[in-house]
């Protein structure tokens, strides 16, 4: 396991939120291999499993609150006797979010309220949450710095965009301590492949190995920073745990700092598999972004961030899981 902090977290208490989820599940984990004191999970199991709780459960400083951020009170005790808090609860998908706004809404930008206000009324010490590299929408500069953004262009881009507007707020009004994470196309094991609109990279693995259709929206040469989850692990634990006061009340881009085309990604993924399967075109999705890479230079210099493990590696383990998963 990679050390992202130094402190000894025996005395500590971590809020998780989503922690039933991929990227949360993670960071939970990572907490209760550490040693912390006590690590709360907050999750309705909407887009959380009970697999990856179960892995959290053979711990004992673990303990599961099941409950949505749509409501307040539930907010409130699970901030209650929390140091820090880790806030990964939210609906992804652009896709979804055309379809359903009203609803991204409600949990995005609704529950993002309820789980702040709960952190200031219980005193947490930091607050880190989870944005998105759909804030940066239609503005074209490469490689995305975080005081350059667009116009969104899905309702997912505009709760996560309505979310720093509301840390900002928070942090001048309240002077909670807290700081937001950009992340650019999260990646690695136990990210859901079933679901109907599963990430890229576990759908393409599973299409390969079951020889099922396996979709590339447009020409496939849009390019992604694609980031293995380890590195969101790492700049969470770091901003939880900062004594950097500089470091607060700002948004991080969090990735790699290097971009690559969806066919190249589909062609690794077919050659650590072993199989000439060839992915089927279709339309252009609507609300995707062309072009994404990270300027990480203010992650690296306030939180001392550094990516842990670069795509190709990441790669090579995340295809093994789901190989082991689907063969």
């Amino acid at each position: 396991m990679n050390d992202f902090h130094k402190k000894d977290l025996s005395e500590t208490t971590f809020l998780v939120t989503g922690g039933a989820g991929f990227i949360g599940g993670h960071i939970a984990e990572y907490l209760l291999k550490s040693g912390a004191k006590n690590v709360r999970v907050l999750d309705n199991l909407v887009n959380g499993f009970q697999k990856n709780l179960d892995i959290l459960r053979q711990y004992s400083a673990f303990e599961f609150m099941e409950g949505d951020i749509r409501n307040p009170e539930i907010c409130q005790q699970a901030c209650s006797g929390m140091d820090y808090v880790s806030h990964q609860a939210a609906l992804g998908s652009v896709p979804r979010s055309i379809n359903e706004p009203v609803y991204f809404n409600e949990v995005n930008v609704g529950g993002f309220v309820n789980m702040l206000k709960a952190a200031v009324d219980n005193s947490v010490k930091n607050f880190v949450y989870a944005s998105s590299s759909s804030v940066y929408g239609d503005e074209e500069t490469l490689p995305k710095a975080e005081n350059k953004v667009g116009n969104c262009l899905s309702p997912y881009a505009a709760t996560k965009k309505a979310n720093e507007l509301y840390a900002q707020v928070f942090a001048d009004v309240y002077g909670i301590n807290i700081m937001g994470f950009r992340y650019f196309n999260i990646f690695g094991p136990r990210q859901d492949p079933d679901g109907a609109y599963a990430a890229v990279i576990p759908l393409f693995v599973k299409g390969i190995i079951n020889k099922t259709p396996v979709y590339i929206n447009g020409d496939g040469e849009q390019t992604r920073d694609f980031t293995f989850v380890d590195n969101a692990v790492q700049v969470n634990i770091k901003g939880m745990l900062t004594d950097n006061g500089a470091a607060f009340n700002k948004v991080y881009n969090v990735a790699v700092g290097e971009n690559f085309t969806i066919n190249y990604l589909y062609k690794v993924c077919a050659k650590y598999l072993n199989s000439d399967f060839e992915a089927t075109y279709r339309e252009p999705r609507t609300g995707d972004i062309r072009n994404s890479l990270a300027d990480i230079s203010l992650a690296k210099e306030l939180l001392g961030y550094l990516p842990t493990k670069k795509f190709e590696d990441g790669l090579i383990e995340t295809v093994q899981f789901f190989k082991n998963i689907y063969s």
